[in-house]
């Protein structure tokens, strides 16, 4: 990839720059060369693409989520655990960097119109930035230029909350008019409607921030921001020209965009893409199918349950569903689902040959072992070597944010509805609901989600922004802004287990695969069958593989270790170290 070369670009520019010392100071000669020409620009601006802040080629976004059970509780939601002096992100070398960049870009050598460009692009990543920062931390220093060591800002206190944003916004609307590139065949650069998704991405998170986080006292400019999210969104709906994906049809089109090697330009506006010959891989397949890298991460049960059926109805409908079997769960439900966890008639390549693979428990703690960014040859599980692109925008979210923003604003049309919510569920094969929005709330989604919202078509959004959007590193960041931390606090449960030393046939191609017992191992074996000991204690530590009513029910994993939320974990505390060398700062509430 281009971005490979930008640190040897840059070396090679310096060291240029330092041959001309006996002409021009060092600091100058280089502002110079880099600011009087459009390459010099461009150059400079391809390093952003490299910082610290933004999210990597990396599947693995959503470790600390509410649908995913993992192999150790993040100290973060266990009580006592997490503190000032654990915590971390209070870094501004990057900022310093970008801000640079903003202050020098005014060569009038470059025609206006090409500084605007690349000082849009230089803005985009400043909102980037400043964005993460107040997700992780509410107030923070707002800092417009590159600081010096004894500038009077390093030592001062925090900016407000609104004061920061509106600066974000602005730093938005000026990338979003002046980034020239409409687009860019390759999709990893910023383009002009990756600055439109950003925009919406970010109104839409503060816009709902500012609705339910009510003791911010800010609920009556909420609006304003879900307006802005949605204008953004039907900028790109309406003049973008992307689309959803649908080759292949409903059973494959979707899973198709997380395993394509080069993005699929219709519906990802940009990627993180892999060069085999740079050696640019990721590591999808190891994180998702070693026993020991990862975080053995599997969807919980109650998240399952929040799949439709085919024909649009919610699969809780049905009262026998808190008892059915794996095997007759995944039948006839968004097919989504299917390629998104191993189940029915999944199957890898080894040695070149498909073979069954049905969901294998040294992988999973539920039974719910997803596969929505690995790729189907065991070759892919050896280290980081997958070749797969990894989308960091999709217009799939652009629909989500447009139908979120009007439904929150209450201005959401039944032909929005068709347009965003309609053809995704399309495009996952379900036939039912798809032109008009919902009349009746599911209780399935109130009572296990969120009571606290009535409004079915808000109930349906968030629903299918849940899988959707799965694994796509946006899941905490919505129980943010949904004021829904408690979530974090659900049951990591399995599929159901009727009863022990029962081996059972996940997948129906004729061969069982897993049994549950406790105490001592079934023997005879069968051949083939993964044995899990759901005993209370296995020798004198306690177990954390149960089944909820001790010998039959949900599986239950590590329900021994309590998960906590309170209203401070909405924040991260600024770090120790940081507060002690500028008191000003203040510690975030509930914090010490």
């Amino acid at each position: 990839m281009k971005k490979s070369y930008i640190g040897i670009l840059l070396g090679a520019l310096v060291l240029t720059a330092c041959k001309k010392l006996d002409q021009v100071p060092q600091s100058t000669a280089l502002r110079d060369q880099v600011f009087n020409s459009e390459s010099g620009l461009k150059l400079y601006t391809n390093s952003f693409y490299g910082m610290d802040f933004l999210p990597k080629n990396s599947t693995s976004q959503d470790a600390m989520s509410d649908y995913l059970a993992v192999k150790a509780v993040e100290n973060f939601i266990r009580d006592g655990a997490y503190a000032a002096n654990t915590s971390s992100g209070w870094t501004w070398t990057d900022l310093r960097n970008i801000n640079y960049f903003i202050q020098n870009c005014n060569d009038p050598a470059v025609p206006v119109a090409v500084r605007n460009n690349y000082l849009g692009i230089a803005r985009y990543f400043r909102a980037y930035f400043y964005m993460e920062k107040v997700k992780r931390f509410g107030d923070v220093p707002w800092i417009g230029k590159p600081l010096t060591t004894d500038d009077a800002l390093l030592t001062a206190g925090r900016d407000k909350r609104e004061l920061v944003m509106d600066s974000v916004l602005a730093d938005l609307d000026f990338a979003c008019t002046n980034i020239q590139a409409a687009n860019d065949q390759s999709r990893t650069t910023i383009t002009k409607w990756v600055a439109y998704a950003y925009k919406s991405r970010v109104c839409l998170f503060e816009g709902t921030y500012r609705k339910y986080h009510t003791e911010l006292n800010l609920t009556g400019s909420a609006s304003k921001w879900l307006e802005q999210s949605a204008a953004a969104a039907d900028q790109i709906i309406k003049n973008g020209g992307f689309s959803l994906n649908t080759a292949g049809g409903p059973g494959v089109s979707y899973r198709q965009v997380f395993t394509s090697t080069a993005p699929l330009a219709n519906e990802v506006l940009q990627a993180a893409v892999a060069d085999v010959n740079l050696g640019v891989l990721n590591e999808a397949n190891w994180w998702w199918t070693s026993g020991t890298y990862g975080a053995k991460a599997s969807f919980t049960r109650t998240f399952i349950n929040t799949y439709l059926n085919l024909d649009g109805t919610p699969f809780t409908n049905n009262p026998a569903y808190t008892t059915m079997l794996f095997k007759d769960e995944v039948k006839n439900r968004d097919l989504r689902l299917k390629q998104t966890i191993r189940s029915q008639d999944y199957k890898r390549i080894s040695n070149g040959q498909q073979v069954p693979a049905p969901p294998v428990f040294s992988y999973t703690f539920t039974g719910y072992q997803p596969i929505k960014w690995t790729l189907d040859d065991v070759y892919f599980d050896a280290g980081a070597l997958n070749t797969n692109s990894v989308a960091l925008f999709r217009y799939a979210e652009v629909l989500l944010n447009y139908a979120e923003a009007k439904a929150e604003l209450g201005t959401l049309t039944n032909a929005d509805w068709a347009l965003t919510v309609g053809a995704l569920r399309a495009r996952a094969g379900i036939t039912g609901g798809l032109t008009t929005k919902p009349v009746t709330a599911d209780p399935y989604l109130i009572a296990n989600y969120f009571p606290n919202i009535s409004d079915p078509t808000i109930l349906e959004i968030r629903r299918e922004r849940g899988i959707e959007l799965s694994l796509e590193g946006l899941r905490f960041p919505d129980i943010l802004r949904w004021k829904r931390g408690e979530l974090m606090e659900k049951e990591w449960n399995g599929f159901y287990v009727p009863a022990l030393v029962t081996p059972m046939d996940l997948n129906e191609d004729g061969i069982l695969d897993v049994a549950f017992y406790q105490g001592t191992r079934p023997s005879p074996a069968v051949s083939g069958v993964t044995y899990v000991d759901v005993s209370p204690k296995i020798g004198s530590a306690v177990n954390s593989q149960l089944l909820k009513n001790g010998t039959s029910g949900e599986l239950i994993w590590m329900s021994e270790i309590p998960r906590k939320w309170t209203d401070k974990n909405y924040l991260y505390p600024i770090p120790l170290n940081d507060l002690q060398r500028n008191p000003n700062l203040k510690q975030n509430q509930g914090w010490n």
